[in-house]
């Protein structure tokens, strides 16, 4: 991992496309603005866990839907 310092209206470029901004800081708190293509997805980390937790679930639905509802029930048991 690379760490970086950067103070409140400083920022970093990654590759040609994407820069984040350091906007403010607040305490413990971090205010990132990020500029990047639309095609390209930017979730914070725990909604991208959630996405592909639920594109796991997806996939393992059963095709004939009989089983839809055990699919379901172990879902919410995680």
């Amino acid at each position: 991992m690379l760490v970086l310092t950067r103070k409140a209206e400083e920022s970093i470029t990654i590759g040609n496309h994407i820069t984040v901004s350091v906007l403010e800081i607040r305490g413990n708190q971090v205010k990132l603005g990020i500029k990047a293509p639309k095609d390209i997805p930017i979730n914070r980390t725990e909604i991208y866990e959630r996405i592909l937790l639920e594109n796991i679930l997806a996939s393992k639905a059963p095709q004939d839907l009989e089983r839809f509802p055990e699919v379901l029930k172990l879902k919410d048991n995680k």
